[in-house]
């Protein structure tokens, strides 16, 4: 009578196998998430960067000299939401402005929104971005509290291409 069954030795090749497949696929998904999470920090960082430049085309003032339209139609909140480049002083400038001209009153919408609310670090799983001024050099270490040039992240982790993200 002969019995039906798995013998040891097919057993094992059976988990040698799997733990082969296993080995290659493991690094493959961290990659793959690295790369994920990569392409997320490009994109909240280009967001972020587009907003700020539409801020200050919008707000620009130099000094007390007032020349984006926003600011020529708001003086007072112009002086109060940007610094003297015209950039705004913090990023909460970018989720909405009280606006104080007539046209404000007249169109029936009293703040300028920028952004619906501040993208979150893909690296940190916060919104703790670090800033640069204007004046800063592209190399600072930090930030001077004035206006926000520039954003970046918190991450010193290098990327898939050698760089830091932090240099993005």
């Amino acid at each position: 009578m002969k019995e039906s069954g798995v013998t040891l030795l097919e057993l094992l090749i059976t988990l040698t196998i799997v733990m082969v497949l296993a080995s290659v696929a493991m690094p493959l998904s961290r990659l793959s998430a690295k790369r994920t999470h990569e392409i997320e920090l490009r994109q909240h960082l280009r967001i972020m960067r587009a907003t700020i430049d539409t801020f200050k085309l919008e707000w620009n003032r130099d000094g007390d000299i007032l020349l984006g339209p926003a600011c020529v139609k708001n003086k007072l909140t112009c002086k109060d939401v940007t610094s003297i480049y015209g950039y705004p002083k913090s990023l909460d400038m970018l989720l909405g402005i009280k606006l104080t001209s007539e046209e404000a009153t007249v169109r029936g919408t009293t703040t300028r929104r920028y952004l619906r609310s501040l993208p979150l670090d893909p690296l940190t799983g916060k919104a703790d971005w670090l800033f640069r001024c204007y004046k800063d050099a592209p190399n600072a270490s930090s930030w001077c509290g004035d206006d926000v040039y520039d954003v970046m992240t918190q991450s010193q982790d290098m990327a898939l291409d050698g760089t830091k993200y932090r240099d993005w």
